[in-house]
Formats: structure tokens, sequence, C-alpha cells
């Protein structure tokens, strides 16, 4: 036992809620519980008497059993090996303790979230020189965690003065030392290839900036309509059954962030299986190699004790800091927020405090913007622009928008992903409702799309979305009075309105062509639908019947171009078009014809 663990006594046992008398402890201390070590945190002190949240099932804890203070906060272990990783809600490693255990987690389990006996081959930073002044955030090295991920070595936050040594060049294990900086105080610092940084304390950075590109999906509904920035903060709301696990999937697989990070807070354990299972044997479409090799999951199932599900959200959005300050892009999709809120809404009411809306404590909102609000792009100490994108899942219950997690979420967020269970039911996937989804990322989205893909994006977007707003007062007509009560150019609007909704914006996951779109081939499919109504707008207008439109055969062909034609074969696509126009064209011509006789 180091000299900073002390040992006090169990007084009171409430759940997972647990009363100990153990001096000098400090508020958010981390301790170990009972005989069989179970893990908790103080959260709350009154004199030498703490009340402890416990990350374990106390059943068959007495009181007047030992509890430790360990020294520190619920802290998450940063180092080269977290890639490719598995971990439950406070940072276990979730194959070692299969091996050790089996497949259910033995209570009081203790194993170290990095390999202690691995060894890395350590590349020393040349531009570092003994005697030289260095600061938080310095890479002190390299390290190569997988063959995608180069791992930089950082000096940790709170770390400053002169640099006595680095190692040289070789192979290392995490715990030893490669690099002495003393400060100025005159105390020397061992530093490793990795360190500790308590999960509720927000990582320092030298200063906030704005997004400036995309956080490309993949999927046309978020990219082409509802864009999300790298850096911004983006919520999936939506009832059972909508799809929001498949969104969250998608993004995970097919964005174009350097580090994915997921997150399953309290979801079901066979929809968390499958993403074990799946991931792992996925390939990364931008490097050709394993997603894993960019990819650390966090599972939490509603299985697992309740206050280990609140402590997940911040393990991950702690790992993903760490990434962000290498000056990498990284993606954290957390699974859901509304299981995270329930865990606070169990544990305030052990600690009788008074609950407000529907049950939540009233720090609700304020804990939610506190974690959104360590999203964003940020200037690294040293390693340049990173940025942490953050989306949350939210469940609300029986898909009511107004519950206040989904509320106060959507005022706290700039992209707004809500899932429609008419749309899911009617086999329209992504299930993304267009008209009450929003992303106040557009017009920043906009220069990206205008440089790198066609200046007239914004535009033709607008008219997408204006086509779908009149199709849904019109199909509110339709449902009263029935279609013959419109004209024709209104029941074109409608035949328009239904090539943009199939021919974009639905999108199977299971599609080996589909499942990826690229932004040229999400615009190029944009642009055929939107022209094949404005050309046939311009022919009705001339008198030529909306029937005899509907059954031309290329507009079949242009809702089934999606899946016919893949991300490389873009020109195809604007061919087809040409086709189109053709087709268009002679019947203008013979309508023109009529009319001249």
């Amino acid at each position: 036992m180091s000299d900073k663990q002390r040992i006090g006594t169990i007084r009171d046992i409430n759940g997972p809620i647990v009363t100990i008398d153990l001096p000098g402890i400090r508020s958010g201390e981390q301790v170990r519980i009972g005989e069989i070590g179970l893990v908790g945190e103080v959260i709350s002190l009154s004199g030498q008497q703490a009340v402890v949240q416990t990350y374990e099932a106390t059943d068959g804890v007495r009181p007047g059993e030992p509890a430790m203070g360990l020294g520190w906060p619920l802290s998450v272990e940063l180092g080269p090996g977290l890639m490719g990783g598995i971990f439950d809600g406070v940072q276990r490693p979730l194959s070692k303790i299969a091996a050790q255990s089996g497949d259910y987690i033995t209570r009081g389990i203790a194993v170290p979230a990095l390999d202690r006996a691995k060894q890395w081959e350590f590349e020393p930073n040349r531009e570092l020189e003994p005697g030289q002044q260095i600061g938080p955030g310095a890479v002190l090295g390299t390290v190569q965690e997988t063959a995608t991920v180069l791992h930089k070595i950082l000096v940790p936050p709170g770390i400053r003065g002169e640099l006595e040594e680095v190692a040289p060049a070789g192979e290392y294990d995490i715990e030893s030392t490669i690099a002495h900086v003393r400060d100025a105080k005159g105390h020397s610092h061992k530093l490793s290839l990795y360190h500790r940084w308590p999960v509720r304390r927000p990582r320092p950075y030298a200063k906030r900036d704005d997004g400036v590109s995309p956080l490309i999906t993949g999927q046309r509904v978020i990219d082409t309509f509802f864009p999300q920035l790298k850096g911004g903060k983006g919520a999936v709301p939506g009832p059972f059954g909508a799809g929001k696990t498949v969104v969250q999937q998608q993004i995970a697989r097919w964005s174009n962030a350097d580090i994915v990070i997921y997150v399953g807070c309290g979801e079901r354990g066979n929809e968390l299986v499958d993403v074990l299972e799946s991931f792992p044997k996925l390939e990364d479409p931008y490097s050709g190699r394993k997603l894993m090799e960019r990819t650390l999951l966090v599972a939490n199932t509603s299985n697992m004790p309740v206050v280990a599900r609140e402590a997940s959200i911040y393990i991950g959005l702690t790992m993903a800091e760490y990434y962000r300050d290498m000056g990498y892009d990284v993606v954290m999709l957390a699974d859901s927020t509304s299981r995270w809120a329930e865990a606070l809404r169990e544990v305030s009411g052990r600690l009788g405090q008074m609950p407000v809306e529907e049950g939540y404590p009233a720090y609700l909102a304020s804990r939610l913007a506190a974690v959104y609000e360590r999203a964003g792009r940020v200037e690294t100490f040293a390693s340049g622009a990173g940025s942490v994108t953050l989306i949350g899942a939210v469940s609300p219950p029986g898909g009511d928008f107004s519950e206040p997690v989904t509320s106060h979420t959507k005022d706290i967020i700039e992209t707004f992903w809500a899932l429609s269970k008419e749309l899911a039911d009617a086999r329209h996937y992504p299930s993304i409702d267009w008209v009450t989804s929003f992303s106040a990322h557009v017009h920043t989205a906009a220069e990206w799309w205008h440089e790198e893909v066609d200046r007239h994006w914004e535009q033709r977007r607008t008219e997408a979305l204006a086509l779908l707003s009149r199709d849904a007062e019109l199909s509110r007509i339709v449902n009263l009075v029935g279609p013959e009560a419109l004209s024709d150019a209104q029941r074109w609007q409608l035949e328009g309105a239904a090539l943009i909704k199939e021919g974009v914006l639905q999108q199977s996951a299971l599609d080996d062509v589909d499942t990826f779109c690229s932004p040229a081939k999400q615009f190029a499919l944009l642009d055929l639908a939107l022209s094949i109504y404005d050309k046939g707008m311009a022919l009705i207008e001339l008198g030529v019947p909306v029937a005899e439109l509907s059954e031309l055969p290329q507009l079949a062909k242009a809702r089934r171009c999606k899946s016919m034609y893949n991300s490389d074969q873009v020109d195809s696509i604007r061919a087809f078009a040409e086709e189109v126009d053709q087709a268009f064209e002679a019947i203008r011509l013979e309508y023109a014809k009529q009319s001249t006789e």
C-alpha cells in the first residue's frame, strides 16, 4: 500500500451508494470498498464521513468491512495500447477480464487498462535537446501504435520545465522512464510512455477554434442535407426501433475522422455484442486495413452496474481528448445519453436529492451541457489543430421529443438528426426526418462543398428541401381529398419529391454499393433528381400530361442509380443524366411540333 492509501470502515450501504468513515478522504477520490475491493468514487463529504458511488454491485458487502482510499480521482490510463481495445465503463480491458474470469466480470477484479509487459518501439523527437524548456503537450517522441495510428508521446498537462534527458530509440514498456523534466522548483519529473488523467476534468488546450471542414460520413441525408463539422456537437434522437444504433455504426465505420471512439452506454447487450463482433472484421475504407486499428470501444450494457454507465461517457471523452491533443480529428459516438441520464436519476434518487421534471435531478441540463462542451476543434499546445466531434444518441420514451433529455440536448447541440418512427415503419432508412432535423453548419460546410465538389451545392440543397416541404403540404391534401384534387404541376411536385426521397435520401447500410456514398456521388444523385424535376415541370407547362412523364422508364432507373453505380462511377451517373435530358427533349420537340400543327 502506498503512503497515499488510507484504510477506513463501511458505515452504510444503499444499493450502489455506500457511506464510509475514512480520515483525510478527498471529494472525487477513488476508493476500494469491502473485502472484495469494489471500485468506487467519493461524491459527497461530511467531516470524515464520505458518500461513495460504487461502479460494481454491492451485494454481499457488509457494514464494518474495510474501505481504502487510493489517493487519486477516477482516472484513465493514456498511452500506447488503447487503439483496438474494448473496455468496460471504468476502462478495464474486457479481453483480459474474460481471460481471467470468463464471460462475466468478477466483482473487484483489478486489471490495468494498458499492458505492462508489451514492448513498444519508441522513436525520440530529434528536435529536442537536454537543457531545452518544454511544457505541456510537447512531443517527446512517437510510437507506431498500429499500422494506421502514429502515437505521439506528449508531456502531460501540468508539467513544465527544463528537459534533462530523453531516452534513445529502442523498445520500452509503458512504465519505463523515457524522459526527465526539472520544473521551476527544482523537482525532477520522470515521464513514461503513459500517464493518468482524471476523467471529469477536461484536458487543457492552447485555444478553442471554429470548425472549418465537414465530417464526411458517406450518408447522404447527413452530409448533403444536415452536415456536421469536425469538432461539432450532434444528436440522434429517436424512439425504439427507429435505427439510432445503425446510424451511429455507419458514422463510426465510414466517417473521415482519424480516430473513432464508440461508447455503448446502457444499451442492450445483443446490440453491443453485434458491435463488438462486427467491428474487428470491418475494413477501413480509407487505409484498406482493419477498422479497429483506429477504433476503440467502451462497452457498458444495460445489465452492468448503473453507476459505471455514468462514468463510461467521461472515460470515452477523456480518451478522445487525448488523441485530439496529438492533432487528430476524433469522432466519439455515445449510445445513448438517455441511459446515461437515467443513471444520474437513479443515483440522485438514492442520495435523496430533490427531483424535478420526470424525476431527473435539477442539474441534468448543466451536466449535459458540460459533456457536450468537451467537443470542439482546438489549437493544441504543440501538435497543431485537433478536434473531438461528439454525437450522442437520445432515446426519448415513446418518441416524445419534449421529454427533458431530448429538449435539453436540443438546446445544446448544433446538429439534430431526428429519427422518425413513421419513416422507419415505412422501411425508409436512415429514418432521419428532413422536416424536424436541422444543422447550424450549412454555410460553413458549403465553403468546403463548393471548393471540393460543386459550386451549386448549397443552391441545390435548398431547392431539394423546398420541394420536400411542398411535398409535406400536398401529401396532407391528398390524404384528405385524394390526388384527383391536385393539378398536374402539383402531382409532378409529389413525383419529384418521391424521386429525392427514394433516389437520394434512402440508403441501405446492407447494400455493398450504397452503404457508403462519396460527396461527388451524393451531389450527382441530387443534381440528377432535381434536373429531372426541373425539366419535367417545364414540359408540364407546355401541356404534357403528368401521367406520360411518370411512366418514363428513366424515372425508375433514376431511383436505382444509387445502387447501380458506386462512388467511383460518378461519370456513369452523369452519362445517364444526359440520357434523361435526351428523353425529355424528345418529348418537348414532339409537343412543340403538335402545337405548331
